[in-house]
């Protein structure tokens, strides 16, 4: 999924709706979070929103879309409630809505559609606004893109998928439940006991560490006396090949991919501020299944210390910021007066979309995370891991200084993520005293190729040695399918001595599992029986796994009897027959 800001929303023109609600009655107080309480009794103000974004390929009915969304803020009370103002801080009110329709909000001569958008949320999506939510419409030529928003107090990421599933399940007629709302939560992690010493300790020492405020960015930021414009930038770091390879590094380590993050920052910190790693580090309250269909602020603020750059050391000091905050920060953090906010303070949030309960389909969607534009003072750094790799989002006050100094830690940051995906794509096979190394095949490897293609007895009838274009044209055509591994096996002079073709297919059946088709799997003939083709067999099971698939499938000419005993050998079962027409 994209992750941007308003600024770089992309958004074709067409007609911007937008559909109004208002509230009816007050039904009763709620109680307000410790997060809330903060956010929204900093005051009234534009830019304090998220929002989703997804394109529909077919035309939507306007009385259609209304009544699906007033079944989400049906379902969700989170969304039936409204802040007001009050001297001993802000008070929220759980209300009843009534409907007042579709309006238009007019795009200016020479006005950019995101511009506009930004407009309406920064209007409707306020502390205060009553509600403090929105739903918008967008028709183009190209079909309806839909925007759906909400203030921060109201909601997560994870919330804004919720809204956005809801909202399709709602236009396909489907029913929504209700589920509990974020008060019950509220109420719920009040009850909860308070935190031990040992975590009380804890939080005194990093934040003494900091110098009695929560951790800055290690670099200079130039003045802070007052908040700067933000400067935001966006990075696709890892693709789908090179997570892939990141998270097997990650698993040889014995740490998760998050911790692996963290090596790569805390190394950065070091060589470039030499100072530990010290960040805010957002985490999820949605401690009991109850939760997971719910909107609401189920994120609570935790501080991550990494002093030391070994993986399973940082993978400690994940697993530490999690337990830190998971008590009520409203009792841990009154010796501060509440959470000590200073200019310059830094922040790491991280969300794998691939492992939460509640999916969409943000590629055929063209589903995008949104934030707002605002005024800042701090660094704010989005991680965000989903099926086409791994982004970042990076907010920070834009000043001289900063530019330099977030930039330098950006891009060496950056760089040592993709060298680590680099020396960890592909992997080695040690047989008999020696040492071989798979790697994805490049443009100059493919006489190599060839040439194993054409030794096989059986294949070679079917290659045209003689004409080399054809193979030069197939090769560009899998470079570029990111669901294709051709790869190469190296001994250790450098010499391709085998090679094999992998291809991800994602389908429908089987619920919707993803497969790998191995094909073309050839092994230098003085090395055939030495182990290798098991070896690099087994690799690319662990590519597979890494990439989500549940099956590995092959064929194999039924004249290759050896061939099938070894495949059998590898827990291969013969359980359908092929079949070929040429065409």
């Amino acid at each position: 999924m994209r992750l941007t800001n308003v600024a770089h929303l992309r958004l074709p023109f067409g007609q911007l709706l937008g559909y109004d609600l208002a509230v009816d009655s007050f039904v009763d107080d709620a109680p307000v979070s410790f997060d809330q309480a903060r956010h929204v009794g900093a005051g009234d103000r534009p830019g304090s929103w998220m929002a989703l974004s997804f394109h529909l390929d077919h035309a939507v009915d306007l009385v259609d879309l209304e009544t699906a969304w007033l079944a989400v803020v049906q379902r969700h009370g989170t969304l039936r409630t409204v802040f007001s103002p009050a001297t001993q801080g802000p008070r929220l009110h759980r209300v009843t809505l009534r409907p007042r329709g579709w309006v238009e909000h007019p795009i200016e001569p020479g006005q950019a559609v995101n511009d506009a958008l930004r407009e309406v949320l920064d209007a409707t999506c306020r502390p205060y606004a009553t509600p403090s939510h929105r739903l918008c419409l967008l028709r183009t030529a190209d079909g309806p893109t839909i925007v759906v928003a909400a203030d921060h107090a109201h909601v997560d990421m994870w919330s804004m998928l919720v809204i956005a599933r809801d909202l399709l399940a709602a236009l396909d007629g489907r029913s929504l439940p209700a589920v509990p709302p974020f008060a019950d939560h509220t109420r719920a992690l009040r009850e909860r006991p308070q935190a031990p010493a040992e975590i009380r300790r804890r939080w005194s020492e990093v934040l003494g560490a900091c110098g009695g405020v929560m951790p800055r960015f290690p670099m200079p930021l130039g003045d802070l006396s007052t908040l700067q414009v933000e400067r935001v930038e966006l990075r696709d770091v890892l693709d789908v090949d090179a997570i892939a390879a990141f998270a097997v590094r990650a698993r040889e380590a014995g740490v998760s991919t998050l911790a692996l993050v963290v090596a790569a920052m805390t190394e950065v910190t070091r060589e470039l501020a030499d100072t530990p790693l010290r960040a805010v580090f957002p985490v999820h309250s949605r401690y009991d299944a109850q939760w997971h269909d719910s909107v609401g602020w189920f994120i609570t603020n935790s501080v991550l210390e990494s002093p030391d750059t070994d993986p399973r050391a940082c993978g400690e000091a994940v697993k530490e910021a999690v337990q830190m905050g998971s008590w009520p920060l409203e009792d841990v953090l009154e010796p501060w007066g509440g959470m000590p906010d200073a200019p310059g303070m830094f922040a790491i949030s991280w969300l794998d979309l691939r492992r939460l309960p509640v999916r969409v389909d943000s590629t055929g969607l063209q589903a995008q995370y949104v934030g707002a534009a605002v005024l800042t003072d701090g660094v704010m750094l989005w991680f965000i891991l989903d099926e086409s790799g791994l982004h970042l989002r990076c907010r920070y006050p834009d000043t001289r200084e900063a530019r330099r100094n977030v930039g330098r830690w950006l891009d060496a940051l950056v760089a040592r993520l993709r060298r680590w995906a680099i020396e960890a794509t592909g992997g080695h096979c040690h047989l008999e005293g020696r040492t071989y190394r798979i790697e994805r095949a490049q443009r100059e490897d493919l006489p190599a190729i060839v040439r194993l293609l054409v030794e096989d007895p059986v294949a070679a009838t079917r290659e045209f040695a003689d004409d080399p274009t054809r193979y030069e044209a197939g090769f560009d055509r899998v470079a570029r399918d990111p669901a294709q591994f051709l790869a190469v096996v190296r001994d250790d002079t450098g010499a391709v001595v085998g090679t094999m073709q992998l291809t991800m297919q994602p389908g429908v059946s089987r619920g919707g599992a993803t497969r790998m088709q191995v094909e073309a799997v050839r092994v230098e003939a003085s090395l055939r029986g030495s182990g290798l083709g098991s070896a690099m067999l087994e690799w690319a099971h662990d590519h597979a796994r890494a990439r989500g698939a549940h099956l590995a499938q092959l064929t194999s000419d039924k004249h290759r009897e050896d061939a099938h005993r070894f495949y059998e050998r590898l827990g291969y079962e013969p359980t359908h027959v092929g079949f070929k027409k040429p065409l």
